[in-house]
């Protein structure tokens, strides 16, 4: 596998890691009623902005 592949599917990975992450906090919100901890947020925001400078860094 080329070097761009791999990146690619290192990036998919992440994203669907973050979008399971974030189903996960939208049920309980919407079903649970329960709010997310500050610090899942800030964690799912910290994975999403090291994505964002990795996708921007590599130009895929």
């Amino acid at each position: 596998m080329t070097d761009i592949k791999q990146k690619k599917e290192n990036v998919k990975m992440h994203l669907k890691d973050l979008r399971q992450n974030l189903k996960k906090m939208h049920l309980q919100v919407t079903e649970e009623l329960i709010l997310p901890k500050p610090d899942d947020v800030k964690d799912l925001m910290d994975k999403m902005d090291k994505l964002l400078k990795l996708i921007e860094s590599n130009k895929l």
